[in-house]
């Protein structure tokens, strides 16, 4: 595979986990440990975007590559806009954004994304999703959900349960047998191009009222691929109770022969 740039944005402001980049995880900052995993895949770079000289200062002690972003930006996607252009990435070299709180990231899901901007020239960006099987996933609004066109371009993000099935026994029950429920993956592949211009685009009225920006792509015509994971992501990190969990999962990792 042709390579492609991790970029990282790990920004200190969090009103549920302060410093959550820089919480230790088994003797490492969160944002170095999600470092590490990039690097498992296939990216010939892996660079932290920040705002702030104290994850600047954690990222270079451990040897990770960051660039320093203004404290302004409105979106994770404006920051890394900023990041292409601090590094010289233009036109059709690939970035796959990993957010700065998915310590347990699997590379092959990075590799996953990357790959589909090379196989679908049609698409400015790429994603993941996986199926749900739970009616109570499926209705939780904080449980983003993507519709998928016959060649696996998103339609629509919604906090809504879609697709709705009209003819439902009760409102409980997932869709049967007609379309799969998706749950959406935070993360993305772009065009650094395409990147570098995301930030010009006029906020759409949808993104404002679901509060995804991934939807101001689709309401400006361009196309999102949708990568089917066979498998749900490992557990981000939004609380402190996040991060306990992924904490004892890191530990029998490192616990196993």
């Amino acid at each position: 595979m042709s390579t492609f740039t991790v970029l990282i944005p790990a920004r200190l402001a969090s009103t549920r986990l302060p410093d959550k980049p820089l919480a230790d995880l088994c003797g490492l900052p969160m944002v170095v440990r999600v470092a590490q995993r990039a690097r498992l895949s296939d990216a010939d770079q892996v660079v932290v975007a920040t705002d702030h000289p104290r994850i600047a200062a954690a990222c270079e002690q451990h040897h990770v590559p960051v660039v320093m972003t203004r404290s302004d930006h409105p979106t994770g996607s404006d920051r890394l806009a900023e990041a292409c252009r601090l590094l010289g990435l233009e036109g059709d070299a690939r970035i796959v954004n990993v957010q700065g709180d998915e310590p347990l990231i699997d590379p092959a899901l990075i590799n996953a994304c990357a790959r589909l901007l090379l196989d679908r020239p049609d698409c400015v960006m790429s994603t993941a999703a996986h199926e749900v099987h739970d009616a109570a996933e499926w209705r939780n609004p904080n449980v983003v959900k993507v519709v998928t066109d016959v060649q696996d371009r998103a339609l629509y993000f919604s906090r809504a349960p879609i697709p709705w099935w009209r003819d439902a026994p009760d409102a409980t029950q997932l869709p049967q047998g007609m379309a799969a429920v998706l749950r959406h993956i935070g993360i993305y592949g772009y065009r650094a191009g395409f990147l570098r211009r995301f930030p010009e685009l006029p906020v759409s009225p949808l993104e404002q009222v679901e509060s995804l920006e991934q939807l101001r792509v689709l309401w400006h015509g361009e196309r999102i691929a949708v990568h089917r994971s066979a498998h749900a992501p490992g557990p981000g990190v939004d609380t402190p109770e996040d991060l306990a969990r992924v904490r004892a999962l890191i530990e029998g990792m490192n616990a196993t022969p």
